[in-house]
């Protein structure tokens, strides 16, 4: 579910959010009026909202439509709907990983040095860390979703796909070390704790669900935590350092989805 979007809870950001959270399940396309309302009860004003649709628009996520009643509305293109559904496993997933890794080396001409940039920032979006010039890495899982998205990015012609194990020399833990910025994605993960954390505690201490409340603080709880799991793959948890706070962060998204979705699913429903 990402897009290698700008920094959570932009407008842009908050559309994709809330059509990958809600958006799906919509019988049609989504009236500009209904986006404007569901993206102002999350403090986004009506022009940021309108304008953030028409640059996903030109980006050929959202495809201008009118619903049955007329009104003017936007639904998700088939790329826009395979990006989010690739992304469920990872945002919503809370099975064991795959063994292994997925191994992508690539060469791109000298005279494709801008086809090179779009390859590593593909990769670098998905996830995958880097062993060694043109060698990148990440969980063995995360195959279909980089085969989806380098086809998608036009990179498949320049890329072979392998898996396997690490082998040595060095221990995996230390060579993930050395492949991933672990404490770069450490603070993240903090940062997430720190905004999200004290939402989760507050409605613990509450007995009602307020729809409007909930999908509120879901929709914002989601905008950040969708983009974790692309920085950090999921790697296996014996490879990470001690107390690593992406346990963490991940109990508290599931905890806020399971208090917080299905109430913010009312409000959304409630026009």
């Amino acid at each position: 579910m990402s897009e290698q979007t700008p920094p959570p809870h932009t407008p842009r950001s908050l559309i994709v959010t809330l059509y990958g959270a809600y958006g799906r399940g919509f019988p049609g396309p989504v009236p500009v009026a209904e986006l404007i309302r569901l993206l102002g009860a999350a403090g986004v004003d009506a022009p940021s909202v309108r304008s953030a649709v028409s640059r996903l628009k030109r980006r050929g996520l959202l495809l201008p439509a009118r619903t049955d009643a007329g009104a003017a509305g936007y639904a998700l293109s088939d790329d826009a709907r395979l990006l989010l559904d690739d992304g469920d496993s990872r945002v919503y997933g809370t099975g064991a990983p795959r063994a292994g890794w997925i191994l992508a080396v690539f060469s791109v001409p000298e005279s494709e040095r801008a086809r090179r940039h779009v390859l590593r920032s593909t990769l670098t979006g998905l996830g995958f860390g880097t062993a060694a010039p043109g060698v990148w890495l990440a969980p063995a899982g995360l195959y279909e979703e980089a085969r989806h998205t380098l086809e998608r990015a036009g990179c498949a012609a320049y890329v072979d796909l392998f898996t396997g194990d690490h082998l040595g020399f060095a221990a995996t833990a230390d060579a993930v070390a050395r492949w991933w910025d672990l404490a770069a994605l450490a603070k993240l993960h903090e940062a997430f704790l720190d905004e999200h954390g004290p939402v989760l505690r507050s409605w613990e201490a509450r007995t009602e669900t307020p729809p409007q409340e909930a999908y509120r603080d879901y929709l914002l709880a989601l905008d950040s935590w969708r983009h974790l799991p692309y920085a950090d793959p999921g790697l296996p948890a014996e490879l990470l350092p001690t107390g690593w706070p992406g346990v963490r962060s991940a109990e508290v998204f599931r905890a806020l989805h399971a208090r917080l979705h299905t109430a913010g699913a009312r409000f959304v429903n409630a026009a």
